[in-house]
């Protein structure tokens, strides 16, 4: 297929354009890009009629179906259902509960990186973990805290990530002694980053900001979201046993961050799944418990957070959800 610069294979990264949309369109599938959704419309017997959104010029439009589907990560969709608020759902689409927009879980990430005297090529290939370790995973109550992290080993960025210290907490000095500290850590630097599990605390939450919107007037989200002293706890922890790993490996110094401020990338549990009306707002087929064919495909369904990468789990869910669908629409009683 050709390559781009820099050595990067065409279609080398597996994002929705190339393994999803192309075969969806092929099927039938229409995909509207540059579209914003204002809130999910219902029709007088309080079924999902559609999703009203706002086209890229700037244009109101609704895009009806007879069943809906919200992914819009653990921020995107509960500030969707709270956005299409109204007369049956005053609090909020589906909220019944009062937990749309609670217990949200971020994942609190820390890093320890060890800088060796050798040359160990850790700025080649992938961006990602080269070792896992489960080792302080589980509850050890000795510890102080409950739950546990997992450890991914891997190496740290090219240049210009160790001069902006893109994964430690001293960057190499600018000027006088630049060019001997980019010697001596670039490709010579190993780091451990740390995916504590977070706990779903009912604070931790999105709300709609009351004066701050987006480009199209809606209402923007409010996040609220503190750090638990369990957490904390944890991060503690984790931190010192990576540094003692990495000084027992021979390190010569070892630099840390926990947390890492500009991490979060997972954004899970705010539309959590359950049996109970009162007590979650999707079944275990994904199903709003207050809307009958609205549904939800992304980790804002977990009820706990785990310490991994939550991808796998969303793509299992979001494919048993897409049988249970096919085996509904074919009149098909689903086993649970």
């Amino acid at each position: 297929m050709g390559d781009v610069p820099g050595g990067l294979p065409r279609g080398a990264k597996a994002t929705a354009d190339l393994t999803h949309w192309r075969a969806a369109v092929a099927a039938g599938a229409r995909l509207h890009t540059g579209a914003r959704a204002r809130r999910v419309v219902l029709d007088e017997r309080g079924r999902a009629r559609g999703v009203e959104y706002v086209d890229r010029d700037g244009g109101e439009r609704l895009a009806t179906a007879g069943v809906v589907v919200l992914a819009a990560n653990g921020i995107g969709t509960p500030r969707l259902l709270l956005l299409s608020a109204g007369p049956r759902h005053p609090h909020g689409l589906a909220n019944r509960s009062d937990l749309v927009g609670r217990r949200l879980m971020v994942h609190p990430f820390a890093t320890v990186a060890g800088v060796f005297d050798e040359p160990l090529r850790s700025w080649f290939g992938h961006a990602g973990p080269k070792i896992v370790s489960y080792e302080f995973y589980e509850t050890d109550a000795a510890r102080g805290f409950v739950r546990g992290a997992k450890w991914s080993l891997g190496g740290v960025a090219g240049p210009v990530g160790i001069a902006l210290a893109s994964a430690e907490n001293d960057p190499p000095p600018w000027g006088s002694g630049h060019r001997a500290a980019m010697r001596a850590r670039l490709g010579r630097t190993m780091s451990w980053g740390i995916f504590t599990e977070d706990l779903p605390e009912d604070d931790n939450r999105v709300t709609l900001d009351p004066s701050r919107s987006d480009s199209d007037g809606l209402p923007a989200a409010r996040v609220t979201y503190r750090i638990s002293e369990n957490t904390s706890r944890m991060l503690d922890f984790h931190s010192r046993r990576a540094r003692e790993s990495l000084l027992a490996a021979g390190a010569e110094s070892v630099h840390a961050e926990a947390p890492v401020r500009r991490a979060g990338w997972h954004l899970l549990g705010t539309a959590r799944m359950g049996e109970d009306p009162e007590t979650s707002v999707v079944d275990r087929d994904l199903q709003a418990h207050d809307v009958e064919n609205l549904y939800i495909a992304d980790a804002s369904t977990f009820v706990t957070a785990a310490g991994v990468n939550p991808t796998s789990t969303v793509v299992a869910l979001a494919a048993r959800l897409a049988e249970h669908l096919v085996t509904a629409r074919r009149g098909i009683t689903v086993a649970g």
